[in-house]
């Protein structure tokens, strides 16, 4: 039987206690961002356009945390990180203007970029390889609770006790550098059982991983830009509705990441993203098509489920990598995985005016695609057999 509470000092419990701390500012952040920026700051389409093309720049430039690695110890980086952004959420209302609001974006942004990059090396160091899957649906759990929480603080906060957006921000922010400090001071410092190369690491070897990243980013780009908006723009969902559907996504979230952890744990990596592209395929092609609200909310929620098969991406490179590349590797997939999210925006942006079924259509395209590569993932992936080979027929063999 597998523990679900960690020792309270442990690795283990480290990265759940940051997992938590996250969504307290950054879903408060994202909460109130279009409202903040509209009513407080006076933005336009045009000034909410370089925001976010702002905030996905630290993500594109993830690759530099390797040079933070000389002078900090990825344990101290990770907790540094999370201070950053709950600072960057913190001065977001001090600061209501179109220069104030790119300011504390980027500082939040370089803060979560740099968070999520080192999560992602500390969990294939620090989970086994036979329970990373497992762990890693736990912490994306642990995650939806404390989302909940935050938009319940924003909901309450608004609704029936009228703190304004400064307070929410500042409580937000403050929660998380709170957390920050207390897993600075309670938490010894863990041992490292492989020092990390502090280079860029590139190898021929990791291309798949390489290339699934860099679909898995595209994908990433076209729910949160677009699936939304279809919600708002065709069927007219208003905050309140959109805000209830972000609740019943991480309530989702919250049942099944666990349990898409243990799936991938039993069946492999490649059947779980076979499932995943599979499914996102139909759930694209039904966004093109589809003209009843009912059909494009469950759409919409099994999407956001999906995402939780993200998880074998990782175990897989967890299983076929060097010990020492998963510092390095970690930031270069961040940067691999925003290079779609520089680009594809903007040129779905102008596709989206001509025909929004075409932008979906394109998206099931490139889910066919992130099909076909996971199709190579082997049975059992790791150093050696990183890909899965097509038999030789026995005149190849020379039988």
């Amino acid at each position: 039987m597998r523990k679900w509470i960690p020792d309270r000092q442990s690795p283990v419990m480290l990265l759940f206690v940051l997992a938590a701390a996250m969504p307290l500012s950054f879903k408060v952040w994202q909460s109130l961002l279009n409202n903040f920026a509209i009513e407080q700051a006076g933005f336009t389409g045009v000034e909410i356009g370089i925001l976010q093309s702002l905030r996905e720049v630290p993500g594109f430039l993830s690759f530099t945390v390797i040079f933070l690695l000389w002078l900090l110890r990825e344990q101290q980086l990770i907790v540094l990180s999370l201070i950053v952004m709950g600072l960057g959420t913190l001065l977001t209302g001090y600061f209501p203007s179109v220069t104030g609001l790119y300011f504390t974006t980027v500082i939040m942004s370089i803060g979560f970029h740099y968070f999520e990059a080192v999560n992602q090396s500390l969990s294939l160091q620090w989970f086994d390889k036979q329970n990373a899957p497992w762990q890693m649906g736990r912490m994306m759990a642990i995650g939806s609770v404390t989302s909940l929480l935050a938009f319940g603080l924003v909901y309450a906060g608004i609704s029936w006790l009228g703190l304004s957006m400064t307070a929410l921000y500042t409580i937000g922010g403050g929660l998380t550098m709170a957390v920050g400090v207390f897993a600075f001071l309670w938490f010894p410092r863990f041992a490292q059982k492989t020092p990390q190369n502090r280079h860029i690491v590139l190898r021929k070897r990791y291309w798949l991983y390489y290339a699934l990243t860099f679909m898995a980013g595209a994908r990433r780009q076209i729910f949160v830009v677009f699936a939304g908006f279809l919600m708002v723009e065709k069927f007219a969902f208003d905050a309140s509705a959109m805000a209830i559907l972000f609740l019943v996504n991480g309530i989702l979230t919250l049942y099944f990441a666990p349990r898409i952890g243990r799936f991938i744990g039993r069946f492999g990596e490649r059947r779980a993203l076979t499932l995943e592209y599979t499914g996102l395929v139909l759930v694209f092609i039904g966004y093109a098509f589809v003209s009843h609200a009912g059909v494009a909310v469950v759409l919409y929620l099994i999407d956001h489920v999906l995402f939780a098969m993200a998880i074998a991406m990782r175990t897989y490179f967890q299983k076929i990598a060097d010990p020492a590349d998963m510092a390095p590797t970690a930031g270069v997939a961040f940067t691999i995985n925003h290079i779609a999210a520089v680009i594809l925006p903007a040129v779905y942006g102008v596709l989206w005016l001509y025909s929004p079924a075409a932008v979906f259509l394109t998206g099931a395209l490139l889910s066919s695609v992130s099909l076909l590569l996971s199709r190579l993932i082997p049975d059992q992936p790791q150093a050696g057999a990183e890909i899965r080979l097509p038999r030789r027929s026995v005149a190849d063999a020379g039988l």
